[in-house]
Parts: C-alpha cells; structure tokens; sequence
C-alpha cells in the first residue's frame, strides 16, 4: 500500500500557494464589483469591461510578485497574454454554469435566485480550480529545483558524445 506523506508533502508545499491565490481572488472580486458599481454611468457592459481589465492587470501583477514569486520568470507579455487568456476561459466556465442552468435546467431569474447563485457557485469553484492549475502549470513556470538543471544537462549531453566517440567500431566481416 503506498505511503500517503508524498501526497501530505505535496499538499503542504501547494497550500501556500492555494492560500495566496484565494486572498487575491477574493479581493479582486470585491474590487470587480466596486469598479463596475462605480462605472456603471458609463453602461453596465463597459463597466464589466473596464473592471475585468484592472482586476486582471491587478491580479497578474499580485499572482507574479507574491504567490508565485519563486516560479521562474519568463517575459513579462507572454506570462500576461497567457494569464488574460486563461481568465477569459474561466470566464466562459463560470458563465458556461449559469447558461446551463438557465437553458439546460430551465432556471430564471425571477423563480430561481437561490438557484442561480449556487450555480453560479459551482461555476466559480470549477473556474477556480481551472484557473491555479493553469496558472501554475502555463503561465508561472515551476522553478528549478537548485538552479543546476541547465549544467546538468549540458554535461549529459557532452557525456553522451563522449561515449559515441569513445566507442569502438564494430569489426565488418
């Protein structure tokens, strides 16, 4: 039967991260609706517009300098491109729940609030998960493990000529 402290080992080294993330995303949440509250004289699909931009803008930079402050850095446009993508897919997920809740379970607005928030719930939580996993995995690579990986490849592979030129011809009969 396998041992279960691989498992606890690895939950412990995540859960910082995991914790780090959901204060960011909890307090972009409630920074998304105070810009949209604040901007909705502008229309409310504007306001969503400009809150989604600050909130993201907002997000990378807190998930880049604190939650994944010892993953590798790469550019700065790639990780952002990548990172507004991946909210954007889980903008989808969260909205893809409410969507089937409302056509595929027949829901609406005026019947089914409670409903529709626990839907929405769900969407949040799957987003969420989608969300860390790419983040971590696409956007804010994994840091090496003692900063030696490149030595140690290059010596791999200057081993690996070593022996094809160290070794001997095969006779021909």
């Amino acid at each position: 039967m396998p041992s279960a402290s691989p498992l606890t080992e690895r939950l412990r080294r995540l859960a910082p991260e995991a914790i780090a993330f959901a204060v960011i995303g909890a307090g972009n949440t409630l920074l998304y609706m105070a810009i949209t509250w604040a901007a909705l004289g502008i229309g409310a699909v504007k306001a969503s517009i400009v809150a989604t931009v600050v909130t993201t803008t907002l997000a990378y930079f807190a998930n880049r300098y604190w939650t994944y402050r010892h993953h590798t850095r790469t550019a700065l446009r790639r990780e952002y491109a990548l990172f507004f993508g991946f909210n954007l897919v889980g903008m989808v997920i969260q909205s893809g729940a409410v969507a089937i809740g409302k056509y595929g379970f027949g829901l609406t607005e005026q019947h089914d609030e409670l409903s529709f928030m626990a839907v929405t719930l769900v969407g949040i939580v799957i987003a969420t998960v989608f969300r860390f996993w790419a983040y971590r995995t696409f956007v804010f690579l994994k840091p090496p493990v003692d900063g030696h990986e490149a030595d140690l490849a290059e010596l791999d592979a200057m081993a690996g000529l070593a022996e094809l030129s160290a070794a001997e011809p095969e006779p021909t009969r």
